[in-house]
């Protein structure tokens, strides 16, 4: 797929990627830059992001003072 830049640097994302990452309008995005790449990456509201660490284990985890340095 391809988009193009707009005369004022906007770019449509296309439809399958919309449909398939469910974005939304409004919706922030991540823009990072990396050789001459750029990446977008959509950012999860925090009612998206409940629940995503149930059940993480919490034994052996280290207080920031007990970290080596």
């Amino acid at each position: 797929m391809q988009t193009t830049i707009s005369s004022k640097y906007q770019v449509v994302i296309p439809k399958p990627v919309r449909e398939h990452l469910n974005l939304k309008p409004k919706q922030k995005l991540t823009v990072i830059e990396k050789d001459r790449m750029l990446i977008l990456i959509p950012q999860a509201s925090l009612d998206e992001l409940r629940g995503v660490a149930t059940g993480a284990r919490i034994d052996n985890y280290r207080e920031k003072k007990d970290r080596p340095l």
